[in-house]
């Protein structure tokens, strides 16, 4: 393995200082939550080691958000990275093959490249929406791809998956013997109606989640993987044990009585979300710089600079954080262009949302754009 460091991680905030950032518009989530919002008192739980796959009680509270999914069908892991992990080095080699969606979050990537196996990329386009092209996908699967790797709602962009997307990408792994992974971190925060759970869809595709970004608990480091092929998912627990034999009772208590909270929760959510979109739209709309395919799921969106010829980017995030104490993140995090930014809208409050976006429009008009 040639472990590289992600550059999204080398310039988090929490790298950078949060002491040294007055408008945090970079971070992909909801705002972080404490134990006292959700009502919770920790019990007085034995610190033992708890079971392998992962509280019963979590497992089974994930295997009920689709039908035909069972507790045994999921696994608990170290947050969505740990599961993007496990699946990598279980299903890659140096001699496999994978087909990523691009762009994508960077765990999605740089696994794969440390463990050295060949990658294709199929590059979503602003231009088209963001829109998948399943033509591209078919044409960009070999004898040797192991698994095709999607993010669904979108990370940066916010976009979804139609219906029928998700049903071409799973009919087209399972013609060619391979797996769909789908990364489905934002799942609980659609804008419209949710897509189906990808893996209760086929044992040919395996989800992956987290409470994180739509829960706000990025500290339990709490994540799934869930898939209907028992051989795979076995070797997945294999991975797991090898690596920490079974998480924190901790964790996974606070994990699965914030998932018994989920409807109240996400119902706040979905309303707190809206007028942030709101936010997002009126700036967007009164910035004539700035251009944007509106998000359909998720706290992020992907806004793009119209005319960005000859302007420094460099100059401009530099200045746009020392001097107007803003952090987004740039298009370079994602292997874009840097005159894509991407902005969380949920994490923010709404004041300082609407300060950031106000000193985002100021420092491009200092710098010219």
């Amino acid at each position: 393995m040639k472990y590289a460091r992600m550059v999204i991680e080398k310039e988090a905030p929490e790298e950078y200082g949060y002491d040294r950032i007055r408008y945090n518009l970079s971070e992909s989530s909801v705002r972080d939550r404490k134990l006292s919002d959700f009502g919770l008192d920790i019990p007085d739980l034995t610190l033992f080691y708890g079971e392998h796959r992962g509280e019963e009680r979590l497992r089974r509270l994930i295997a009920s958000q689709a039908e035909g999914l069972s507790p045994g069908d999921v696994l608990v892991t170290a947050g969505a990275a740990g599961a993007l992990f496990i699946i990598a080095t279980t299903l890659l080699s140096p001699s496999d093959h994978l087909v990523v969606v691009r762009p994508n979050y960077a765990t999605n990537i740089e696994t794969p490249r440390a463990i050295g196996c060949a990658i294709t990329y199929v590059d979503l386009d602003f231009d088209q929406g963001f829109a998948l092209d399943l033509v591209k996908v078919a044409e960009a699967i070999g004898p040797q791809t192991r698994y095709v790797s999607v993010t669904c709602p979108h990370n940066p962009t916010g976009t979804m998956l139609s219906r029928a997307d998700l049903d071409g990408l799973i009919a087209l792994v399972e013609r060619a013997g391979c797996k769909l992974l789908v990364d489905e971190t934002y799942r609980d925060l659609s804008h419209g109606d949710d897509l189906p759970v990808a893996a209760s869809l086929s044992p040919s595709a395996i989800s992956v989640s987290s409470l994180s970004k739509a829960y706000g608990v990025p500290g339990i480091r709490v994540g799934w993987i869930v898939t209907r092929d028992a051989e795979l998912q076995e070797r997945f627990l294999a991975a797991k044990e090898q690596i920490g034999i079974c998480g924190s009772v901790v964790d996974e208590w606070i994990a699965g009585s914030v998932l018994e909270r989920r409807g109240p929760f996400l119902k706040e959510q979905a309303g707190l979300i809206a007028g942030r979109l709101a936010i997002m739209r009126d700036w967007i709309a009164g910035d004539p710089k700035l251009e944007w395919v509106e998000p359909k799921g998720g706290v992020v969106c992907f806004p793009r600079f119209r005319h960005p010829a000859g302007f420094d980017f460099d100059a401009f995030y530099k200045d746009l954080l020392e001097s107007f104490g803003t952090y987004v993140g740039p298009g370079h995090w994602f292997e874009m262009p840097r005159n894509h930014l991407r902005i969380g809208f949920a994490y923010p409050l709404e004041d300082e949302l609407k300060q950031g976006l106000a000193q985002i429009s100021a420092a491009i008009r200092k710098h010219g754009a």
